[in-house]
């Protein structure tokens, strides 16, 4: 158990973003500066990891949620609608500088999936914030892999093969039912397919 519990940690929800910018400047072709890719990764960690804790230490405090682990559908609620304007923001902040228009319209993607996970909630449906994260990432290597033509098969087997760990461990864990694991990954995926259309168009 103490496994699985690792694993929720390491791959906590609030990574999957840091994450997704880390690969992208680390597989795309190089065409910004060094510089430019630390400042960049900076302020992604900052937006989204530092700055969401410390909003959950914040809800926490005013009673908007019993703990850190967001168990109930009625604690994730402003914590995800946050997070989509947190996302939306990100996503404009980076088409602002011009340079790396594909990452913004992840982060597009990540406030589709997030509103969608929303929507949900109307159905009692918690949605898995694990698998919908490592089915984000999943998708945008793809979609990185179709747009700069480069063979990244091996790192999306990877991917795969750690989307299906971070799955099992939320089953092992008691935190979702298979359907929220299923609907988390899948629209992970879908949503970052669906904001590369937009930014084809």
């Amino acid at each position: 158990m103490a496994f699985y519990k690792l694993i929720s940690f390491v791959f906590h929800p609030l990574l999957f973003s840091f994450i997704g910018t880390f690969l992208f400047l680390f597989l795309s072709p190089k065409h910004i500066l060094k510089k430019q890719e630390y400042i960049i990764l900076v302020v992604i960690f900052i937006s989204t990891y530092i700055l969401p804790v410390l909003f959950l230490v914040f809800f926490r405090k005013m009673n908007l949620i019993k703990d850190y682990h967001l168990r109930t559908i009625e604690e994730r609620k402003f914590p995800i609608i946050f997070f989509i304007i947190l996302s939306v923001m990100i996503g404009k902040m980076l088409l602002n500088i011009q340079i790396v228009d594909l990452l913004a319209f992840s982060f597009f993607g990540i406030a589709l999936s997030l509103s969608l996970t929303y929507f949900f909630f109307s159905f009692n449906i918690k949605t898995s914030l694990h698998t919908l994260g490592i089915g984000g990432i999943i998708g945008f290597v793809i979609i990185m892999s179709n747009e700069y033509q480069l063979n990244f098969n091996i790192i999306i087997a990877i991917l795969f093969i750690l989307a299906g760990v971070i799955a099992l461990a939320r089953l092992k864990l008691n935190a979702h039912y298979p359907k929220e694991i299923y609907i988390g990954f899948f629209l992970g995926v879908l949503t970052q397919l669906i904001s590369y259309q937009l930014f084809l168009l």
